[in-house]
């Protein structure tokens, strides 16, 4: 279960998100300000805690301060991995934001996590009252949407040598992040063909 973060890594979180958006062309320093404040809700997980499970609305979107994290669908017979979040990434359960509705994904953590959220309606609110914020969003969807065609592709891909090398070629730092048993479970193959073709 979610705890509050401790007075002492609090700062670190909007610290590091300021950063981050001091980079994002077209943000000015009022923007950042705006959307900063907004992301008031730290909080800390322990590796193994869930962030939202299946049946819960996500209200919340996060932005990864520390940690990692997984995507899956719980299944009857196993856990298919359809993403993962870390250090300086936003997550949530996507369908549940967007649409308020029951999630059917589980959020989980692979190592302690420090995070903090906005909510939805705050989220709204800037993107529609500043439109150099709303700019900025629409360019994360962009990215999220491109993010999934590539995803797609390679599932359709019968050859798991290509879905792993197109997993490598775009996002080699997850085999630095995640366990193997976990890339396996999002290339959708068995963790032994994993280790046979690395």
């Amino acid at each position: 279960m979610a705890e509050p973060a401790s007075r002492s890594t609090e700062a670190l979180g909007p610290q590091r998100l300021r950063q981050l958006l001091h980079h994002v062309p077209g943000l000015t320093a009022a923007d950042i300000d705006a959307l900063v404040s907004r992301w008031q809700r730290p909080v800390q997980l322990r590796r193994g805690d869930f962030l939202i499970q299946p049946g819960q609305t996500d209200h919340y979107l996060y932005f990864i301060d520390e940690g990692v994290l997984r995507i899956f669908l719980p299944t009857q017979h196993e856990e298919i991995c359809v993403g993962f979040g870390y250090a300086s990434t936003l997550i949530c359960s996507f369908p549940s934001f967007v649409e308020g509705r029951p999630s059917s994904y589980s959020i989980q953590t692979l190592k302690a996590s420090r995070l903090l959220a906005i909510t939805r309606a705050d989220l709204l609110e800037l993107v529609e009252s500043r439109p150099n914020i709303g700019r900025f969003w629409r360019a994360e969807m962009e990215r999220a949407v491109v993010g999934r065609i590539e995803r797609e592709i390679d599932l359709l891909l019968p050859e798991p040598q290509r879905r792993l090398d197109r997993l490598r070629a775009r996002s080699p730092h997850l085999f630095q992040l995640v366990p193997r048993k976990y890339i396996a479970s999002y290339l959708r193959m068995t963790p032994e063909t994993l280790s046979r073709l690395r």
